[in-house]
């Protein structure tokens, strides 16, 4: 029973990244350095919904599948790892909130259960923007546009696109938390789950 409910927590987290990618097909660049990563919204609800583990794997998932529908931007193997492997799999990390925002949810807390999903998206959505970052200041900061410093280049351009892209995984969140909060409690919990 334990392998079978684990499994489901893969597939679903698959599927979720699946989502995750086709989401990331919506243009929403301006420019080419900032973007909104619509995909970040079917993550952070399956971060919160399956536990930070599950979380990461999913964000992983989805950094993969970059690859196959050729969306890599490539300068060198390790900005690659830094920014489709490292990058993609810290947002999951949003999850770590996940036993808290199901317990207020069961509760019938919703004012708490706002704020969790707000500090939730914000730790996810920094933790992957802390890599892209990085890499824009180690790998692409010779492009910075302006003749800008790298560092505060990087730093404005990934930090803006980190802040839009919380904002809107932040309200379409909280709209589902409101239409549907059962989405963020799943029906069974494993040992996957609880590790």
């Amino acid at each position: 029973m334990q392998r079978k409910a684990a499994l489901q927590i893969w597939i679903e987290g698959t599927i979720v990244a699946a989502i995750a990618m086709v989401l990331s097909f919506i243009p929403m660049n301006i420019g080419s350095s900032f973007s909104i990563s619509l995909g970040m919204i079917p993550i952070t609800l399956y971060a919160l919904r399956r536990g930070a583990k599950a979380g990461f794997f999913s964000a992983f998932i989805w950094g993969l599948l970059h690859f196959p529908s050729a969306q890599v931007y490539y300068l060198t193997p390790l900005q690659v790892i830094i920014e489709y492997i490292l990058a993609f799999g810290f947002a999951g990390f949003a999850g770590l909130y996940s036993g808290k925002l199901q317990q207020t949810i069961k509760a019938g807390d919703f004012r708490k259960s706002s704020r969790i999903i707000l500090y939730a998206t914000f730790l996810g959505t920094a933790m992957r923007y802390f890599w892209h970052f990085l890499a824009g200041v180690i790998f692409w900061g010779s492009f910075a546009l302006w003749g800008m410093n790298p560092w505060l280049f990087s730093f404005i351009m990934n930090g803006l696109s980190g802040l839009a892209t919380a904002i809107a995984t932040s309200v379409v969140l909280l709209l589902v938390l409101k239409i549907n909060p059962k989405l963020f409690v799943p029906t069974s919990m494993s040992r996957f789950e609880k590790s």
